[in-house]
């Protein structure tokens, strides 16, 4: 018997009421991601690439179909229930930082796990809760800035320390919007490294939305949007 997929997409659909217009942004998507496969989603700005993400991240409801995720079907849960799954089965990197600026970067990697401290969350005690900080900060060459606030670091730094949260629960997805996005072609190019490599040490499931097609050669795999639809979706030969 073959594994279920990690992410299953099933006739997803995604309207919005503008004035006394029906907008549809998506209109019946139906895909899988398996397990420990990278996936970027591509398109122009308008083709649903966003909508897509905030709905596979339960950010959004769809006008119908479903999204599952890790075997749990998500896009109609009660939203206590969804917050749970959200937490321990997703990670998080956005194009702007999102880093709480009165919180240092030890801090802030930190942050989910103290949220999610219980006795069935990921990470186990405190103590292993810090000890995972500094080590995926030591990880992302952040050892020397753990106690620095987010005003006193670099913009690529600032995404060094998102990574590293986002992977602070060991989920088994993470989720990035153009993580790259705000950086310059250094700074990415060594964010995409970093985020690449967590990811295959972790074993996880990434899903990556990006407008760039250089970044997009990084994936197995490519899904590209068009006006609401897929317009193709092949493998890589991304090693």
């Amino acid at each position: 018997m073959s594994e279920a997929p990690m992410i299953l997409v099933q006739g997803i659909r995604k309207s919005i009421r503008n004035g006394t217009r029906t907008v549809d942004i998506l209109k019946g998507l139906d895909f899988s991601v398996p397990r420990g496969q990278f996936a970027a989603i591509m398109g122009s700005s308008g083709s649903g690439k966003s909508t897509l993400l905030g709905l596979l991240a339960g950010l959004d409801t769809p006008t119908a179909g479903t999204v599952s995720l890790n075997g749990v079907a998500i896009s109609y849960l009660a939203e206590d229930q969804l917050a749970q799954v959200r937490g321990r089965t997703i990670g998080f990197v956005f194009q702007s930082y999102q880093l709480i600026p009165t919180l240092t970067a030890l801090e802030n990697v930190l942050l989910p796990h103290e949220l999610n401290a219980d006795s069935k969350a990921p990470g186990g005690s405190q103590k292993d809760g810090l000890a995972r900080a500094r080590q995926l900060l030591t990880a992302v060459g952040l050892a020397d800035r753990m106690d620095h606030y987010p005003v006193q670091l670099s913009g690529g730094e600032q995404q060094r320390v998102a990574l590293a949260r986002a992977f602070i629960l060991r989920p088994p997805i993470v989720l990035a919007d153009e993580p790259t996005g705000n950086l310059d072609t250094v700074n990415g190019a060594a964010v995409l490294k970093l985020l690449l490599d967590l990811n295959k040490v972790e074993g996880t499931t990434l899903v990556l939305v990006t407008h760039d097609p250089v970044l997009a050669t990084y994936a197995d795999r490519r899904i590209t949007l068009r006006d609401g639809l897929i317009l193709s979706d092949e493998l890589t030969q991304a090693d």
